[in-house]
């Protein structure tokens, strides 16, 4: 089942303006297909292209501000063994990495290009100001 996403929901999973990514889609940058409705981003490209945007920050690198404990984003790929998969989703500049069974990616249908949301538990949280 192909995922696609309007131009408005690709922005917010990339964390960028509608703008940019109709300039993406007119430069080919980024596929679109136009039927008889608005425009619709292919979600395997989507997360293509999330994961090109943010490439993981350098070690102890520190941000300005804290991220939520709920993070949408699209899944950038999947990693399945027998037992265990392991997913990415890109969260506008955030890379969440999660462990989990195959069974449960399986269920939800987790793939590039499906639309995530990642909750973080912790016991304990810093929060670092460069």
């Amino acid at each position: 089942m192909p995922t696609s996403y309007r131009i408005a929901e690709a922005a917010a999973l990339l964390g960028v303006s509608d703008d940019t990514v109709r300039r993406w889609i007119d430069s080919d940058r980024l596929p679109a297909t136009r039927g008889g409705g608005p425009a619709q981003v292919d979600g395997v490209a989507l997360a293509r292209v999330a994961a090109e945007l943010h490439e993981a920050p350098q070690p102890g690198a520190t941000r300005s501000s804290s991220a939520r404990n709920r993070l949408t984003g699209i899944v950038t790929r999947v990693v399945r063994d027998t037992v265990m998969a392991q997913v990415e989703i890109q969260a506008g500049p955030f890379r969440v990495v999660s462990l989990m069974s195959r069974e449960a990616a399986d269920e939800l249908g987790l793939a590039p290009g499906v639309r995530a949301v990642a909750t973080v538990k912790a016991t304990q949280v810093s929060v670092d100001v460069p």
